[in-house]
């Protein structure tokens, strides 16, 4: 068995909980115990754990719902589900939901043993880069998370995971490339629909006549070039979730029917009469103020509310700028294994140019960026250098001034701290940059409290 593994017991039952830790102090391990799910979630949000041996019954959360949790916020931790209850229906219902295995109370120290002996060696996913764990929302097996540490998009990992068990619409906001289809499969990986498809469908990409056979099908004959009947998209989507991209390109023809369908739960191919009952979950999205379409008459406003039953707003990258470190780490880790290279550290420097640069492409920019640097550039550290000349360059109105108007003495302040930063706190090189003398450039630091911490 792999040592150090860090262990939490959720368990009501305090006899169970000290017989468990009795059990694996006996082979060197030291767990940590909590009798409900809110003590569970308290532990792990301070401390990285391996392994959870979770009850099932639990008063105030039960161990399903805690384990659907565990496996969306952290998916580098196992879970080993235990109850004194058991049932095939449930033990299958575990498996599914992603316990690594299943105990029934009370169970011998030879079957716990055996349990851990097994999760040992099926080898749990790396844990190199575990703040990216803990500041990701899964978007199911082998489909990555979500990232994000900022206190905006912790909000929206909140009410992603609120309104995934529900079956209500929900309308993401926010500019091109911020990751709106990324939440709306976050809320489809945490749903109860999970296990059926999940369908998208770009609003923008396809003309209406298209659309509209994309959408609901046809039969053999229907129009010119029907030369066979065809299922649409949502007919195909049944039971699991649509996501509509850009939803504000829909005509108001194509508005008009998919009212209906929400009204109706029910469509109808192109030239049929007969009608399909549907069940499905709408996610829409649009880098668009819906709101403004609507009163611009290009947006029906009983479909606006219809699909804004829950709204998520997702704020542009400059506006979270704590988040870049941690998706670059992300994005260097993930694609240096797709192009097979060794994945190489970033410097400080080279995080401040990034941190500095406005994205107006938002977190797909930064991906692109990573991608080309690590495609282009044979190096087993990323400095400021290897970065695209677009993105590198010292000057440049884009890395001084924000969105909000600043005072003359603010600009100069950010100036100088930029200037500072990437002479790495050479005061000689950094005048000679800002055009000024040394002395005047030390009065300067001294006047806007620049010392080396804020350097």
């Amino acid at each position: 068995m792999r040592d150090k593994q860090e262990i939490l017991i959720v368990d009501d039952e305090a006899v169970v909980r000290r017989a468990v830790e009795k059990a694996l102090l006996t082979k060197g391990i030291s767990p940590r115990s909590a009798s409900n799910g809110k003590e569970a979630m308290e532990f792990m949000g301070r401390q990285r754990f391996d392994l959870v041996l979770l009850d099932i019954r639990m008063p105030d959360m039960d161990g399903i719902e805690l384990l659907q949790i565990i496996r969306s916020r952290y998916p580098s931790t196992e879970v080993i589900m235990i109850t004194g209850y058991p049932t095939i229906e449930t033990a299958v219902d575990c498996i599914k939901l992603g316990a690594a295995d299943y105990l029934v109370k009370p169970f011998r120290l030879s079957e716990l043993e055996a349990a851990l002996e097994k999760n040992a060696k099926t080898g749990m996913p790396s844990r190199t880069s575990p703040s990216l764990v803990e500041t990701g929302l899964s978007l199911g097996p082998d489909e990555g998370v979500i990232i994000g540490q900022s206190r905006p998009m912790q909000k929206i990992f909140e009410k992603i995971l609120r309104v995934a068990p529900t079956d209500s619409s929900v309308l993401i906001t926010g500019e091109s490339g911020t990751g709106k289809e990324l939440v709306a499969r976050a809320i489809h990986a945490n749903s109860t629909r999970r296990s059926s498809v999940f369908m998208a469908i770009d609003c923008s990409a396809l003309v209406e006549a298209l659309l509209e056979s994309e959408l609901f099908g046809h039969v053999k004959g229907s129009f010119t070039g029907a030369h066979q009947t065809k299922h649409g998209l949502f007919e195909l989507a049944n039971n699991g979730t649509f996501f509509f991209d850009e939803v504000a390109n829909l005509s108001l023809n194509i508005q008009a029917k998919l009212l209906r369908v929400i009204q109706e739960r029910e469509c109808m191919k192109v030239g049929d009469q007969k009608k399909i009952r549907l069940d499905i979950r709408i996610i829409s999205a649009s880098n668009r103020n819906l709101e403004e379409s609507v009163k611009a008459g290009t947006f029906r406003e009983d479909l606006y509310y219809r699909l804004s039953v829950v709204p998520i707003h997702i704020p542009p990258l400059r506006k979270r700028k704590e988040d870049i470190p941690l998706l670059t780490e992300y994005f260097i880790e993930r694609i240096s294994k797709k192009i097979k290279r060794p994945v190489p550290e970033i410097s400080e420097d080279a995080l401040d140019v990034l941190k500095e640069h406005p994205w107006p492409g938002n977190v797909r920019e930064l991906e692109h960026t990573i991608e080309r640097v690590l495609i282009l550039e044979d190096t087993k550290v990323i400095r400021a250098g290897h970065l695209p000349a677009s993105i590198s360059r010292l000057h440049g109105e884009f890395q001084i001034f924000s969105e909000d108007p600043l005072t003359l003495d603010e600009l100069e302040k950010k100036y100088i701290g930029f200037v500072l930063r990437r002479t790495k706190g050479k005061k000689t090189e950094a005048a000679e940059l800002l055009g000024i003398n040394r002395k005047t450039l030390g009065l300067k630091i001294r006047k806007y409290g620049l010392d080396s911490k804020s350097i």
